[in-house]
């Protein structure tokens, strides 16, 4: 049974720092790109960053390029997202994502989700 929960979110302040967690299981975890998601009240998901089966490529949506870094452990089948700077903006709902693809841009590459994870921010 393939499983990914997303852990790490809270309420924080504005300029403050935090790291997502996404631990995954009943997979082959080194097989899939990861990637990252974020859906505000009432609004589509979005894309905030990706990562290759390596580790050795990302990307990142244009909202979070030189803020947030995504990474991955390989050997404990857990991606990340540190997240600095954060702004009321960033305030949503956090998902993980496995695609067999090497990286995946869009919601519709991805095969599995996470549940998610609330991040707060406030002014």
């Amino acid at each position: 049974q393939v499983q990914l929960v997303e852990s790490g979110g809270r309420l924080v302040q504005t300029g403050d720092s935090l790291r997502l967690s996404c631990a995954t299981s009943g997979y082959t975890f080194d097989h899939y790109a990861m990637g990252w998601f974020r859906q505000a009240p009432g609004k589509e998901r979005v894309f905030l960053a990706t990562i290759s089966r390596s580790g050795g490529t990302t990307s990142y949506g244009a909202s979070v390029k030189g803020r947030f870094t995504i990474s991955r452990d390989n050997v404990k089948n857990t991606a990340y997202l540190q997240m600095n700077s954060l702004n009321p903006e960033d305030t949503g709902v956090y998902y993980c994502a496995a695609t067999i693809k090497n990286l995946g841009l869009s919601s519709d590459e991805y095969d599995y989700w996470g549940q998610g994870t609330q991040v707060t921010v406030s002014s």
